[in-house]
């Protein structure tokens, strides 16, 4: 008689765990690693042989020793709540008592639209058109990246941003010049999906169980990535109906835009730490620079409360309260 198989280890049920609960890929990927970490950390105990001590010596030494940032000594934290109040149905009230550490308040990087103008200049191609996006519309860079043919609405010149921060859908503006280059660009990407078709592929990634209910969407065209990658990859994710990896093409990651950020405002000249993130900042900026009401630009970047948006007053060319410096005045 054939043994039972040996139960699947950890990391393995974590990560079940949260595709269940549909968590994204990022975040999954970041909780497995924390995990594997405060496992190893502790010479590869068993999170249940351990309690607040562990936790506390772990989170300690991140930021102590290894110096981390606030933000992901928080995300660690996060990871191993999960881990023990979700997967392993362990009452931790200790844990919530661990302290948190508190983000510094910083002001963003903002750009000068002549900066902006001499940076994007230096861009071209894919990586051109996303940051003429992010900047034209406040997006965040994986917002953009994860844009679908059917949420952008050329007659009435809006985008849908579907599932952005805290998984909420919002409305932002989709800008005058880039309603010929975005059809030149949904142009040539049709062309790569009905070739994909005829090749038996052109199946995209569908969130939660829409591939279930719609078995053909995932091939669809109004579904299909704005930018999808030019090579197609193995989705890490076993397909929802077949319960099988399928090749498909993802869309073009984040660092290769986040690379030609880098090397744009390098040639540009400027000297301020740049990511695509800052054009997002740069866009809310010099909208109430123009004149528009606060209460647009929090509608348009998603902000839940307007005290976030609120701080891009304070790196306005008049300062948050419009003074005159005395020196000014001499």
């Amino acid at each position: 008689m054939d043994s039972a198989p040996p139960p699947p280890k950890l990391l393995t049920r974590l990560r079940e765990h949260l595709r269940t609960r549909h968590y994204s890929i990022r975040t999954e990927e970041a909780y497995v690693d924390w995990a594997r970490r405060f496992i190893l950390f502790h010479d590869k105990r068993h999170p249940q042989e351990m309690g607040a001590a562990e936790v506390e010596e772990f989170l300690t030494h991140l930021a102590v020793n290894r110096q981390v940032s606030s933000s992901t000594q928080n995300q660690a934290k996060a990871a191993l709540l999960y881990l023990y109040k979700q997967l392993l149905q362990v009452d931790l009230p200790w844990l919530d008592e661990v302290v948190q550490a508190k983000r510094p308040r910083r002001l963003p990087v903002v750009l000068t639209q002549a900066e902006v103008r001499e940076m994007l200049a230096h861009m071209e191609g894919t990586p051109g058109l996303v940051c003429h996006l992010l900047y034209g519309t406040g997006m965040r860079v994986l917002e953009g990246l994860r844009l679908r043919v059917k949420d952008i609405e050329f007659e009435r010149r809006e985008i849908v941003v579907r599932e952005g921060k805290g998984n909420k859908d919002r409305i932002t503006v989709l800008p005058e010049n880039l309603i010929a280059p975005l059809k030149l660009q949904l142009q040539r990407v049709r062309e790569w999906h009905e070739k994909d078709v005829l090749a038996g592929l052109g199946r995209v990634y569908l969130p939660h169980a829409l591939a279930v209910k719609y078995p053909e969407a995932d091939r669809s065209w109004p579904w299909q990535w704005v930018f999808p990658s030019p090579v197609r990859s193995q989705d890490p994710r076993p397909d929802t109906r077949m319960g099988e990896l399928l090749e498909r093409r993802h869309h073009v990651q984040p660092n290769s835009i986040q690379r030609a950020v880098r090397d744009a405002a390098r040639r540009a000249g400027i000297t301020k730490p740049v990511s695509p993130h800052v054009l997002r900042h740069s866009f809310a900026t010099h909208l109430l620079q123009a004149g528009y009401d606060i209460r647009t630009v929090q509608e348009l970047l998603g902000h839940a409360d307007v005290s976030t948006t609120m701080i891009y007053t304070h790196v306005l060319n008049k300062g948050g309260r419009g003074i005159l410096s005395p020196l000014d005045a001499l």
